[in-house]
């Protein structure tokens, strides 16, 4: 799956839901599809923000990621596992308030990452940005996470998807 492969499978699947669909929460604690969507377009925008201030260092960061990132990037996935954050960090994301609004946000952060596409690469490699879980990340690295995250919420979207045939 290339860079942005993963984003016309979320507009793809987007089309076959109702708007019901997307707000259907099953249980407490669990996110609803339109939840997981409005999660993984934040979640994009903040790391390709990340771009942004890597290229506007003026120092070198000699400090690199993780042994849990470094393992990640050499896969080029997250693990297989579900992920939570402490509760201070958890706030659920909004539930959409139309189809339509998230689409036009999946098509606005297809655009970003196209217009990022073409210059990511040109930010010196030495200039990051630090993430609070996997350490200190360069532009690159930054954007190829909003591929590795977004292609991770593919599997609980799965699952949703599943909860929503078994309940409907």
């Amino acid at each position: 799956m290339d860079d942005i492969e993963w984003l016309s499978i979320y507009k793809k699947d987007l089309q076959r839901y109702s708007l019901e669909q997307l707000r259907y929460i099953s249980a407490e604690g669990v996110w609803s599809l339109g939840q997981m969507y409005d999660h993984v377009i934040v979640v994009a925008h903040e790391y390709l923000d990340m771009i942004d201030t890597c290229a506007i260092q003026n120092e070198e960061q000699r400090l690199g990621k993780t042994e849990f990132a470094e393992s990640m990037f050499q896969n080029k996935a997250f693990p297989p596992i579900k992920i939570r954050l402490p509760d201070e960090l958890n706030t659920p994301p909004r539930n959409p308030e139309s189809k339509e609004e998230t689409m036009d946000r999946l098509n606005q952060l297809l655009q970003r990452l196209k217009d990022l596409r073409e210059t990511v690469d040109e930010v010196n490699p030495h200039y990051k940005a630090k993430h609070d879980g996997f350490g200190w990340l360069n532009a690159r690295e930054w954007y190829d996470l909003v591929g590795m995250h977004s292609r991770h919420h593919l599997r609980q979207k799965h699952e949703l998807e599943q909860t929503l045939r078994t309940n409907a």
